[in-house]
């Protein structure tokens, strides 16, 4: 400012015609000073970009799968891969969410795609690995280690949402039991929580003789009669389960004659609350063993998100 006020100053004793001079040549060199700050600050945003909110994506990990065969699921990339000699598959989101989270379904595979759609919308991974006829046994677990140890290696979330319709229910409460520390949380639809109740058919449950036949087998035994004092069902893992805290979430037909509410998820539900946990299950009035899952999964979709620490909107 001293060095401005003195250039005025001196403009008094100027002839008039010099003063005009001096002032066209003071504007020429104020047009230079702003034209270099206005290049200077244009070059400064190129280098210095504004901050960015944080970031809810990450880098889609490239998976290394035995045997793979791409294949597309309703839009998005899938692949069928054998480990172990067993069937899996895996598909991957457009855009991987922040931690690379996922999901493992439980059987039946593309029945009632809605909640993985929307999972994949929301960059989950949705893998699958084949535990047909096993029905949650020591082999159905042993397979889902096997899926688990290969993906969690190859950077994928060591914490995994579990989805399981019907039957579903044996092999996802099973291996949760198992493996407490790497479960996110646990959707079950119309769960079996006790084999008593389906295959075996009793405490109202609809008895099927093949899958007892099977299941027989795959248990280790030769005839039924032991099934019946089969202390490891889901529903007998309750302690275990309420005191690691999971969150857990069932969706139920009131009126399902196959696996009943009664004898499978509301007897679950008691013995949560003896041990202090409130089990989240959403009714659905007048509906049976089918369908299974929302029209509008959004419920399931914002448990499953909360639950793995992701946002509501991506």
């Amino acid at each position: 400012m001293e060095n401005l006020i003195q250039v005025k100053h001196l403009f008094v004793d100027v002839a008039p015609k010099k003063l005009n001079l001096i002032a066209m040549k003071i504007n020429k060199i104020s047009l230079l000073i702003c034209s270099f700050l206005l290049i200077f600050t244009a070059h400064s945003r190129t280098i210095t970009p504004a901050p960015q909110a944080k970031e809810k994506t990450t880098q889609t990990p490239i998976l290394k799968l035995p045997k793979a065969e791409s294949f597309s699921f309703y839009g998005y990339q899938g692949y069928t891969f054998t480990y172990n000699h067993i069937a899996c598959k895996i598909v991957q989101p457009n855009v991987t969410a922040k931690g690379i989270p996922w999901l493992i379904r439980a059987r039946f595979w593309g029945h009632e795609p809605q909640l993985d759609c929307a999972l994949l919308a929301h960059g989950f991974h949705i893998a699958y690995c084949d535990v047909a006829d096993l029905y949650g046994s020591h082999e159905a677990v042993a397979r889902w280690n096997a899926l688990y140890q290969l993906l969690t290696k190859q950077g994928l979330n060591t914490k995994v949402a579990l989805e399981g319709m019907s039957r579903g229910g044996l092999i996802i409460y099973n291996w949760a039991a198992q493996n407490l520390d790497k479960v996110a949380c646990i959707y079950a639809d119309a769960p079996v929580m006790d084999i008593t109740t389906w295959p075996l058919g009793t405490k109202g449950g609809k008895r099927s003789d093949r899958d007892a036949a099977l299941l027989t087998k795959a248990y280790g035994y030769t005839t039924e009669a032991p099934l019946y004092q089969w202390k490891h069902n889901p529903i007998d893992h309750a302690r275990e389960i309420a005191k690691a805290n999971l969150p857990l979430l069932h969706v139920v037909g009131d009126a399902d004659k196959t696996v009943p509410v009664a004898s499978n998820t509301a007897v679950f539900a008691k013995r949560l609350a003896t041990y202090g946990y409130t089990l989240q299950i959403i009714h659905k009035p007048g509906i049976g063993h089918h369908p299974h899952s929302l029209k509008d999964p959004q419920p399931i979709l914002d448990f499953i998100l909360k639950a793995t620490k992701q946002p509501s909107t991506f």
